[in-house]
């Protein structure tokens, strides 16, 4: 790997670089994009079943487009022999509870004048969740996508994924959802599943909120159904980053930086490290997981394009460097990680401790993987109950209440020479 000095330069020269791998910079699959999402919603099933025998190579129908109960017991029968079925009910259990903690309830305040003020706070009635299918199977994804919509109460969770060759789903993908509680998975993908969802067709209906990751054109049809529906962001690839003292341990390290490169060629793995030593370990254990580990033709291309080890002069000038990066996901190991931990500002999801590894918060921990990519961890935040909920203000007020304070409003209004405004506070005191 690159092992750079850290200076304004290099900084701002990798700050470049991670911004290269945004959606918003791939502009070519644009017009491909925006011609499946309006023929969608311009010919609804039509255009859906015709897209998924062109892209998928299967045959839809209305009659075989919804994933039978009958094809999930037999997604049971497939996993449960390799005991997957327990380890995705107990990471279930680890999700919900520590989403059940963001619930939020509905507030009033009240007053001896009369007047109430508050906030209610309801559920979304229906969200869209997609899946990718294919080589980028997760049902750890299906879990952190659907449990957060199931605790904030939604009414409906639809799904979509697209099917295989044979015209099945991922039997992984199909535990994980019905242990979480979708109601109902239709066999779609791509741009065309998200314009389906977004507008609704003769089978799938229109929802309120689309979550879930998917490749480019999934990502660039989010972008452009947003506004008619809500979304939860346009992920880019994943990006891990370790801050590390002279303490860490190398090998460990190595290894949790290697669990994100392998995801994909435009990953990024970075290493922020006072230590030179240190930094000098992990490059070497670094080529010696690649040389054995099952997917490194991904991982050499990833760390060649998007991979750093940068030496810093001292804690403070990292923790500048981590803050611009905003790393999607970011781990300290450090000689007291929970105090270096209150300088960091911007980071989707911070891990403390040489045990406190990456994939630990993929699958099992609980907090949500659905998190912030390039950069955006400065003003987004993870997959949350509160993408599920919408809140409305609450105001009640009797004339006693409003009369200390209707001058003041009917000249505020009048400032703004919005007479009717003011008239409509001042019809209530006339003589």
């Amino acid at each position: 790997m690159k092992i750079t000095k850290l200076n304004e330069s290099t900084k701002k020269n990798i700050l470049n670089d991670l911004l290269k791998r945004s959606p918003n910079n791939y502009g070519e699959f644009t017009k491909t994009v925006e011609d499946i999402v309006n023929n969608v919603r311009e010919n609804g099933d039509k255009a859906v079943f015709e897209y998924t025998k062109k892209f998928d190579g299967v045959s839809l129908s209305a009659d075989n487009i919804i994933v039978t109960d009958e094809e999930i017991q037999e997604a049971y029968a497939e996993i449960e022999k390799d005991g997957l079925v327990e380890v995705i009910r107990r990471a279930k259990k680890n999700i919900t509870e520590y989403h059940e903690k963001q619930r939020q309830y509905s507030w009033f305040d009240s007053k001896p004048d009369g007047s109430i003020l508050g906030q209610k706070v309801t559920a979304l009635s229906k969200a869209g969740v997609y899946v990718p299918g294919g080589k980028a199977a997760y049902p750890s994804s299906v879990l952190m996508n659907i449990i957060p919509a199931k605790v904030a109460g939604v009414e409906k969770i639809v799904m979509t994924t697209p099917p295989g060759k044979d015209g099945k789903v991922n039997p992984g993908t199909l535990v994980a959802a019905k242990e979480a509680g979708v109601d109902v998975i239709y066999k779609v993908g791509g741009a065309q599943a998200i314009a389906a969802l977004a507008f609704g067709t003769e089978t799938i209906p229109k929802v309120d909120k689309i979550v879930g990751p998917g490749n480019i054109f999934v990502a660039l049809a989010k972008k452009a159904v947003y506004g008619f529906v809500s979304i939860d962001s346009i992920a880019g690839p994943s990006e891990i980053l370790v801050l590390a003292d002279e303490t860490a341990n190398p090998r460990y390290v190595a290894a949790d930086m290697l669990s994100q490169a392998e995801h994909d060629e435009m990953a990024s793995a970075i290493l922020v490290t006072t230590s030179e030593e240190l930094a000098s370990k992990v490059d070497e254990e670094i080529k010696g997981f690649v040389s054995v580990l099952s997917r490194k033709e991904i991982i050499q291309k990833s760390l060649d394009t998007y991979g750093h080890i940068l030496i810093a002069d001292n804690m403070d000038d990292a923790i500048d460097a981590v803050n611009e990066i905003a790393s999607e996901h970011l781990e300290i190991v450090t000689k007291d990680p929970f105090n270096t931990m209150t300088k960091v500002k911007n980071a989707g999801a911070i891990f403390l401790g040489e045990y406190s590894s990456e994939p630990l918060g993929d699958y099992f921990a609980g907090p949500n993987h659905v998190l912030p990519t390039n950069g955006t961890a400065k003003f987004f935040s993870a997959l949350s109950v509160d993408d599920f909920i919408k809140k409305s203000s609450i105001i009640s007020f009797s004339k006693e209440a409003l009369d200390p304070m209707h001058e003041d409003i009917i000249q505020f209004a009048e400032a703004e020479r919005l007479t009717a405004h003011a008239n409509s506070i001042r019809v209530r005191f006339e003589k």
